[in-house]
């Protein structure tokens, strides 16, 4: 922020709550540049109301919330923040897959809430992780982060993605199958897809019936990269042993049957919650904006 307010006429510091419609439109009237997160809906509205407008620099990697055909059109330049949320990122995926599998969550309120009685042979079983088979669907930089750190408990690495590995990227353990086959032979599931028209539901309800029963989930991606009226009848009919959302299809909305069901856990969107990352993030932003406003070319540029 000292960085922005050192540069720029601030005419809408940040706010806890995301701001509501009328807030975005009033606040792009009188724009050249403007920060956003994945909360705002750029579309022809906001675009057609910042007749100012020359930059749109998302606080994201994904930038499925801005209309890229009509940004484009109106000469807006779009950037994002690629690269620097990727370890972190890859770090969350790894804590929730931990805390899913050993039951971290259920554990914690057992002692906090003074209902535990002490150890025993069958509380709380969990699920093995070293040795298991993690399926990453989406072998982008954060897919391969993830990947990556499964060297360190033995995994076998089963990848689906749109575009393969190189021989220079691959891994030994790292295995390209086919989709139905990912789903099939993985114990862990690890979605790292952007939000398209084609990785919409990309998890739904044939896609759940196909996971072997001792399977988990974890989404760090997108929230409606899973059908999560499908994914809660799937936990309820034991199809799938587990999940680890930190995304939803309808944020801050979360479906009310994934509420109390054991072997899940749930994070508020916390994938590049770390100080210094999302400082990074805003700093890369700035950076985007200087270099239009100087005329020269967005480092980060997408449209």
């Amino acid at each position: 922020m000292a960085a922005i307010e050192e540069r720029f006429h601030l005419t809408r510091p940040p706010q806890e709550d995301p701001p509501s419609r009328s807030v975005v439109l009033e606040g792009v009237r009188e724009a050249e540049g403007m920060i956003c997160t994945l909360t705002e809906g750029i579309d022809q509205e906001v675009l057609h109301a910042a007749t100012r407008l020359r930059v749109i620099a998302n606080y994201a990697v994904g930038f499925n919330n801005i209309d890229i055909d009509q940004a484009r059109a109106r000469g807006v330049v779009v950037t994002n923040t690629p690269d620097v949320l990727t370890e972190t990122t890859a770090d969350l995926t790894w804590t929730l897959l931990l805390a899913t599998a050993r039951r971290l969550a259920e554990g914690h309120q057992m002692v906090q809430s003074g209902n535990w009685k002490g150890w025993s042979p069958n509380q709380l079983l969990g699920a093995e992780v070293h040795g298991k088979t993690l399926g990453i669907l989406g072998m982008g930089r954060i897919g391969h982060a993830v990947a990556r750190r499964a060297t360190g408990f033995a995994m076998p690495v089963r990848y689906y993605s749109r575009t393969p590995l190189s021989p220079s990227q691959d891994s030994e353990g790292w295995h390209p199958v086919s989709f139905e086959s990912l789903l099939a032979e993985s114990d862990f599931i690890s979605l790292h897809v952007p939000l398209t028209a084609e990785t919409i539901h990309l998890i739904g309800r044939r896609e759940l019936q196909c996971v072997k029963s001792t399977a988990i989930l974890i989404n760090t991606s997108r929230g409606s990269v899973v059908d999560e009226m499908a994914l809660v009848e799937a936990l309820r009919n034991g199809q799938l042993a587990g999940a680890g959302l930190d995304v939803y299809e309808h944020e801050p909305r979360v479906d009310p049957g994934l509420a109390g069901l054991p072997h899940v856990v749930m994070l508020p969107h916390l994938g590049s919650a770390t100080l210094a990352t999302r400082t990074k993030m805003g700093l890369m932003c700035v950076e985007n904006i200087l270099a239009v406003f100087e005329g020269g070319r967005a480092p980060n540029a997408v449209a």
